[in-house]
């Protein structure tokens, strides 16, 4: 009996803790925190032999950095169309200024980056390096805050990160990729193309999204480009 009634205690208090708006962002920072400790603790070389470990054709590492990654800029993907059908971003009015903070956050920092290493060829190479934001470390600060965070200011921060990313995967696309396969980014496009049609035409059955979005997923994968922006183009 008293383990039944510990069960349904553990139940209880993990269903509130996943209800809970700030859980998402105490589990990224203690899961980061964690890495970083065994990053530099004595188990390391296990640690980084376990994401370097194959699974199928791509290793942990990869699966995790292009295929979960591209999950969640799904997701986060949909959450800023539903807010440009209904919502805080429904006008270009309100598009402007999470646009232009977004450019402004990609050109100020590789500037900068590009002025302190003027003198160093080697090091200027890497001015894009600053000129990314890290979406789900801003999401995560956010969902700490829970419901003291106005909805406005989540969506701007959220809309400005997505279009950060992306021009961060255009910028490494045109000066950091040695070669783009020309031939998947056409068939990447044909997809595109597909999935614009079926959600202008209304179909609502999930079968065919999920079959053309993992084919997306594999020609971006292939093109050279990286795989997260597949799940931003569904």
């Amino acid at each position: 009996m008293s383990s039944q009634v510990s069960k349904g205690r553990i139940r209880s208090t993990l269903r509130r803790f996943l209800d809970n708006e700030s859980s998402a962002g105490l589990l990224l920072m203690g899961v980061a925190a964690l890495a970083i400790l065994t990053a530099n603790s004595p188990v390391a070389p296990a640690y980084f032999g376990a994401l370097h470990t194959y699974l199928g054709p791509l290793s942990v590492q990869h699966w995790i950095n292009d295929a979960l990654m591209a999950l969640f800029f799904l997701l986060v993907g949909l959450e800023i169309k539903r807010e440009m059908l209904d919502g805080q971003l429904s006008t270009w009015t309100r598009r402007i200024l999470p646009g232009g903070a977004a450019i402004g956050g990609m050109a100020m920092p590789a500037l900068v980056y590009a002025l302190l290493n003027a003198g160093n060829p080697e090091a200027s190479h890497g001015w894009a390096i600053p000129a990314a934001t890290d979406i789900a470390f801003a999401l995560g600060v956010l969902s700490l805050l829970g419901p003291r965070v106005p909805v406005s200011l989540k969506v701007f921060l959220t809309a400005l990160a997505i279009i950060d990313d992306l021009g961060a995967v255009v910028v490494i696309a045109i000066f950091y990729t040695a070669g783009l396969n020309l031939t998947a980014l056409a068939g990447a496009a044909v997809v595109v193309a597909i999935l614009a049609g079926l959600n202008r035409a209304r179909v609502n059955t999930l079968t065919p999204y999920l079959v053309l979005g993992a084919l997306l997923w594999v020609l971006v994968f292939m093109s050279g480009v990286h795989a997260t922006i597949a799940g931003v183009l569904l």
